[in-house]
């Protein structure tokens, strides 16, 4: 997200159209409804908000069912291109020159290694909380013979209003088949959008952290949070309330500031979540900040714990976790539940 919103920035693009493709429209579903206000519309092809198999999630893929999954340099290049295109370009599946062709892409694109990490960072992707928190115009293509078909069917059917527009033919990749029917509806939805969005809430990461504080120690804990981009909520000597744009950000900045603490020695724990926030309401009294201090309250000292949500948002960072406890965060008026984990 934010290498988008470098660049937007970069040419001086206000608002623009995203497109995401297979693992590139989580991270677009992410953006939007993280800034909605640089956000004129966005396309989804051939994508999904979760790849992995689950027990409420049956469409997922099993890793046995990855050729990723066995891959190893001996078959690197041409074997593996011929695995490639006949599931991802059905339509000139036997095609020697197209074999040798993507061979050659998928060798100059990274090494074997890369391409297992890449397929385990998509099996982590996990945007389903997402999907009913995007309130900018949504368009969701897909063929209908492709293997993704039911993973974008069942993000249309989740993002509201989004329209779903199905199209002839079995090719995942959108260079390959019928071009002129993706553009075309490309086209068509970008067309119609003009109307600038009514802005009232945002996806924001809130952190909690309790420390036993100086006045001093409020001034370097201002600083931090300003570093990662955070924005203060609340901040006295012993609490800090503060909401972040990007929760790998959110989190960096905890472990910062529970490294600070550890060396003041007054050790401190946190807490976050993920959720929508309505603008213009009373932030301290939303949703997210009462997971986030529900959190903090199960935390150890020295801990930074995360619900299921964030942790879900952030694979592909860097960051680990553990499992904390079997016993889900339940929160008093607020609905649902959460698994919870702790950042390693």
């Amino acid at each position: 997200m934010d290498d988008v919103r470098a660049v937007m920035d970069a040419v001086d693009s206000r608002r623009a159209v995203l497109l995401g493709i297979s693992e590139g429209g989580p991270m677009v579903t992410l953006f939007a409804a993280t800034y909605p206000e640089r956000t004129a519309g966005i396309v989804l092809m051939g994508s999904f908000a979760r790849r992995a198999w689950a027990p409420d999630y049956p469409i997922g893929v099993r890793p046995e069912q990855t050729w990723w999954a066995n891959l190893t340099p001996e078959i690197w290049g041409l074997p593996i291109a011929r695995l490639f295109v006949d599931e991802r370009a059905p339509s000139i599946a036997g095609d020697e020159e197209a074999y040798r062709w993507y061979a050659s892409y998928i060798v100059r694109g990274g090494s074997p290694g890369a391409a297992v990490q890449l397929g385990l960072m998509n099996a982590q992707i996990d945007v389903r909380h997402v999907l009913p928190t995007i309130h900018v115009p949504t368009l969701v293509l897909y063929r209908r013979d492709e293997f993704l078909r039911d993973a974008a069917q069942y993000m249309g059917e989740r993002i509201p209003g989004a329209r779903i527009a199905v199209l002839p033919g079995a090719d995942h990749l959108p260079w390959e088949g019928a071009q002129d029917d993706v553009l075309g509806e490309i086209e068509r939805f970008v067309e119609h959008l003009h109307q600038e969005p009514e802005l009232d809430r945002v996806l924001a990461t809130v952190l909690v952290v309790e420390a036993d504080g100086t006045q001093e120690a409020c001034d370097l804990v201002r600083a931090d949070v300003a570093r990662f981009r955070g924005r203060e909520l609340s901040l006295t000597t012993d609490t800090l309330v503060a909401m972040f744009d990007g929760p790998a950000r959110a989190i960096r900045c905890a472990s910062t500031l529970l490294q600070l603490a550890r060396s003041a020695g007054r050790p401190a724990r946190a807490g976050l979540h993920t959720g929508e926030q309505e603008l213009g309401a009373d932030l301290l009294g939303g949703i997210p900040v009462a997971v986030a201090r529900g959190l903090k309250e199960r935390a150890e000292p020295g801990e930074v714990l995360v619900s299921s949500t964030v942790r879900d948002l952030v694979a592909g960072s860097g960051i680990d976790f553990t499992d904390r406890e079997r016993e889900p965060l339940r929160v008093a008026g607020v609905p649902g539940e959460w698994r919870v984990h702790a950042v390693v």
